[in-house]
């Protein structure tokens, strides 16, 4: 499941690599590459704290990459990141990594564990990157899928304030069972290991649809209407839920848009998205 995530934005990111003495508001910007929060190599993170920073204030956007489950890397995400510390500059934005599928290895649910583990990580070292609770998390593809379900999943140890989904796909039994491609099929034999009918229970465990309640955060999905891997079925079965739920949610539909998109409407949904996540990370 690849995207194209091309942004010509120009910014510079200043980094800072001497130690913040001041306890509260940290004057100085600072971006730390490739930190680990486990031992295999795949389970990387960057984080990129903004200037002026504070435990009580600065929100936490929290970044997951799509590929599959098999593929992909946070660089994927590296123009999403700088257009994110235009729009949202206040804000301190986490970028990971995680185990992919690979012969065989490392199946589901290895890459919501290491989503989670990276969760507890960054969220056991606030102090020190002096940053608040207040987070949203943020995928796309594959990457939206494990968004959408740490934030469904786990409200400990944080809850999420808002989380976005760029074409994730939700059910995926349904997705099974309804394929916009053989090739889907094979994706989810190839990451699970098995069939709905062999294996229902890691299929309904690892959908995001399955773990959402009223206590859900605020939800934006995000999805094209010509994607030819997750079909646009897939959000409209979450959203439709999550309003019979009561929960806050925008479905935003482009419907001559693919799995992955560029240009102006990619800039129209970071221009939703920092609406969105300005009205509900507080």
């Amino acid at each position: 499941m690849k995207y194209a995530f091309l942004i010509c934005i120009a910014l510079s990111i200043f980094s800072c690599t001497e130690k913040d003495n001041d306890p509260g508001t940290t004057s100085q910007a600072k971006t730390l590459k490739n930190e680990s929060y486990g031992a295999d190599a795949k389970q990387k993170f960057d984080i990129y704290l903004p200037a002026n920073r504070s435990a009580g204030s600065t929100p936490v956007a929290f970044m997951i990459h799509g590929g599959g489950w098999n593929e992909g890397d946070k660089a994927d995400f590296d123009p999403s990141v700088t257009a994110l510390q235009q729009l949202l500059p206040n804000y301190a934005v986490v970028n990971i990594n995680y185990r992919l599928v690979v012969n065989n290895t490392n199946l589901f649910p290895a890459q919501e564990n290491d989503v989670k583990a990276a969760v507890e990580y960054v969220y056991s070292k606030r102090a020190e990157y002096n940053i608040s609770d207040k987070w949203a998390f943020i995928g796309a593809s594959a990457g939206g899928h494990l968004a959408l379900l740490q934030a469904y999943k786990y409200p400990l140890p944080v809850k999420a304030k808002a989380v976005v989904s760029f074409f994730g796909p939700t059910e995926l039994i349904s997705l099974y069972n309804n394929p916009p491609t053989p090739l889907i099929n094979l994706l989810l034999v190839g990451v699970t290991g098995t069939t709905p009918a062999l294996n229902p229970t890691i299929y309904s465990q690892s959908s995001p649809y399955n773990f959402a309640t009223a206590q859900a955060p605020p939800t934006m999905l995000l999805q094209g209407g010509t994607d030819p891997l997750v079909p646009a079925s897939q959000s409209i079965l979450m959203r439709d839920k999550l309003n019979t739920l009561g929960v806050q949610n925008e479905y935003v539909f482009y419907p001559l848009e693919g799995h992955g998109w560029t240009g102006l409407p990619l800039l129209d949904s970071f221009d939703k998205i920092k609406t969105f996540l300005n009205k509900h990370v507080q």
